[in-house]
């Protein structure tokens, strides 16, 4: 009696094997079309999905009568208002002096905050004399130096140079500091074995070690660039986007208001996607997840 059950044995896991078959094909069969379900929409349309559906209930919300014209205008009119500002060459001037203002103050603080991040992370000594100092400063609200900025260098383009430089300076500094002292110290031993040279120590091997560090702090810093533009130029100009929504504000015109909130939004967002572009391009060497 236990020789027939034994023969059954197979039986049974052949068929089990065999109706395994058809249900992994299946599986096998509609991974390939859930895959194509999900590339039907190209891949850089998929971060405007979300913006282009607040702008739908917006624009319904506002049609229905559910917001207020005045507090909160509809993105048609918002459109109006921007195609209005740029036929009359008014949104071209402010926005060519707003990108003045924030580059040169970018620079100012970005190029000092990479060669101090850089010298007090290569140097103990350096960091024991000027981190503590830079850390105290960091600590002071930028907004509660606008008054001293006032008093040393007027309302005139130099303080606004200087405090939107002052902005940009903290991220990239950190940044850079942190990219320089998480740097692997074996490669330190090797490039010692080798017997560079201090240049080729800081080209071949600090300053790529510290690239991907030192690029997070230039998108960080440029970001609070806008952020400082923003405030210096409401505190006192005659020119720029933040002198548009300031005087926007007092004629309670807030579709300009919008306006420039928009210019801000979208010019922060082109200097962030451009700093993304040299990340893949440079940082090609990096294996870290996608998602």
């Amino acid at each position: 009696m236990a020789e027939p059950s034994l023969q059954a044995a197979p039986v049974v896991v052949a068929g089990a094997a065999a109706e395994a078959v058809p249900e992994s094909t299946s599986l096998r069969e509609s991974t390939p079309l859930r895959g194509r379900a999900r590339a039907r929409l190209p891949r850089w349309t998929h971060g405007w999905l979300l913006p282009l559906a607040v702008l739908a209930v917006w624009e319904l919300a506002a049609d229905l009568g559910w917001v207020s014209a005045s507090m909160l205008p509809a993105p048609s009119t918002i459109a109006a208002a921007f195609g209005r500002l740029a036929a009359t060459g008014e949104l071209e001037t402010h926005l060519r002096v707003s990108l003045i203002r924030a580059g040169g103050g970018f620079l100012l603080g970005g190029a000092t905050g990479l060669l101090l991040g850089l010298f007090t992370g290569l140097g103990k000594w350096a960091e024991r004399a000027l981190d503590p100092t830079i850390q105290m400063i960091r600590t002071v609200p930028l907004l509660a130096v606008i008054p001293l900025f006032i008093l040393w260098f007027g309302v005139g383009e130099l303080s606004k140079w200087l405090l939107i430089g002052l902005g940009s300076f903290f991220p990239l500094y950190f940044h850079t500091f942190l990219g320089v002292r998480s740097a692997d110290f074996k490669l330190y031993e090797v490039a010692r074995t080798l017997r560079f040279s201090r240049i080729q120590l800081l080209t071949k091997l600090v300053l790529p070690a510290a690239l991907p560090n030192i690029l997070l702090g230039v998108r960080l810093s440029s970001g609070v660039a806008w952020l400082m533009l923003a405030v210096a130029e409401m505190m006192g100009a005659s020119a720029g986007v933040g002198y548009m929504i300031q005087d926007a504000r007092v004629y309670a015109q807030t579709d300009i208001v919008f306006v420039g909130i928009l210019l801000f939004a979208l010019v922060g967002k082109l200097c962030d996607s451009g700093v993304r572009l040299l990340e893949k391009r440079w940082l090609r060497w990096r294996h870290t997840h996608k998602g």
